[in-house]
């Protein structure tokens, strides 16, 4: 006779293998879960990936000096501050300038009616060529010194060479400046700018191409950017190729006029070569590779899926070109791969449902 204690044992280890077995037929029944999303046709940007680190420098750099030596007497602009071209920026103290002028112009005056009476004199044969020559010579030297004094007497007000932002000064006001060799101040133009990168060379062909039939449109990214891409013109390729890297130097141009770029600042470029026009474009999670080659898990109407083989293209953000394979408006697996078999059957979850690829 059996024992009854085994006999409700092996009950209720029947009754959890039945309640078991009839969960996991739901389970099947209902399909995996699964992330879906639709095959779209777009247009897409054809980039160079990934995109290269620039550098921004300003169109030009001028570093101040003076061409006379003095007390600076006056500074006319605030450090750091845009100036416009031809902005006074300095003033050395005029008066020892003004001396030398007043000086000269007294001895040329003197030399002028010099010259006079020597002229009425050889007019009238009463002085030799050479005392002629000699007194002319003492006038044209005096009007070049005045002039040159004029051209120092300028040289006191020092002013921008264009408009740009003034960086910080070396001297201030108070100091005396020994021309030509203190550096007084440096300006750098930033409107438009320039930010520089280098690609590598297999990219140069392309770009030639492309540059012969439009320009070239650059966008660039940074840290803690808080205004929209600012946009700009490939405008220099340089010519030659950098031996050592492999690279070639490009320079693209920017407005700038928000002075979101600024000099000496690390970008991210985002150059764009071309456009694929109506191109088959899928979330890049979508796609898988197996033992022969890429392929995606196609969703079909009767909520099974297929294991497609395509061909992919450039990838653009998120997304991945499917140049063969697959049409537009077709839906694929985003999520959920991993528990998928050729014909399985899955449900559709909400991305708020989702769980990682790889979970059990």
């Amino acid at each position: 006779m059996k024992n009854p204690t085994s006999i409700l044992a092996l009950t209720l280890v029947a009754a959890i293998l039945a309640g078991g077995c009839s969960r996991n037929t739901k389970k099947e029944a209902a399909g995996a879960p699964v992330l879906v999303a639709r095959a779209v046709e777009t247009n897409v940007p054809v980039q160079i990936d990934p995109p290269p680190v620039g550098h921004v420098t300003p169109v030009s750099t001028v570093t101040i000096h003076s061409q006379i030596g003095g007390f600076i007497s006056q500074v006319h602009f605030k450090e750091g501050s845009e100036v416009k071209s031809n902005a006074l920026l300095f003033t050395i103290d005029p008066r020892p300038m003004q001396a030398v002028l007043a000086r000269d112009q007294a001895q040329l005056t003197n030399a002028e009616i010099q010259f006079d009476r020597e002229q009425k004199l050889f007019d009238q044969k009463l002085v030799s060529q050479d005392e002629f020559d000699t007194s002319k010579s003492a006038r044209d030297t005096l009007v070049a010194t005045v002039q040159s004094d004029a051209l120092n007497l300028s040289f006191c007000e020092i002013r921008a060479p264009f408009d740009g932002v003034t960086g910080s000064l070396q001297i201030h006001e108070g100091n005396v400046v020994k021309a030509p060799d203190d550096i007084l101040l440096t300006i750098n133009r930033i409107h438009p700018i320039y930010v520089e990168f280098a690609v590598p060379e297999q990219f140069l062909p392309e770009i030639q191409k492309q540059m012969r039939e439009k320009t070239l449109k650059a966008s660039v990214t940074f840290e803690n950017m808080t205004v929209m891409p600012p946009q700009g013109d490939l405008t220099f390729v340089d010519n030659a190729v950098d031996e050592t890297t492999g690279t070639i130097l490009l320079k693209a141009t920017f407005p700038n006029d928000d002075d979101a770029l600024w000099p000496g600042q690390f970008v991210n470029v985002t150059l764009t070569l071309s456009e694929l026009t109506n191109a088959v474009v899928v979330p890049s999670q979508a796609v898988e590779t197996g033992q022969n080659g890429q392929f995606v898990y196609v969703v079909k109407a009767d909520q099974t899926v297929e294991e497609r083989p395509v061909n992919i293209g450039i990838a653009f953000g998120n997304e991945t070109v499917v140049k063969s394979g697959l049409k537009a408006g077709e839906t694929v697996v985003t999520d959920g791969q991993l528990r998928l078999t050729p014909k399985a059957k899955v449900s559709v979850k909400s991305s708020s449902e989702s769980t990682p690829t790889n979970a059990p």
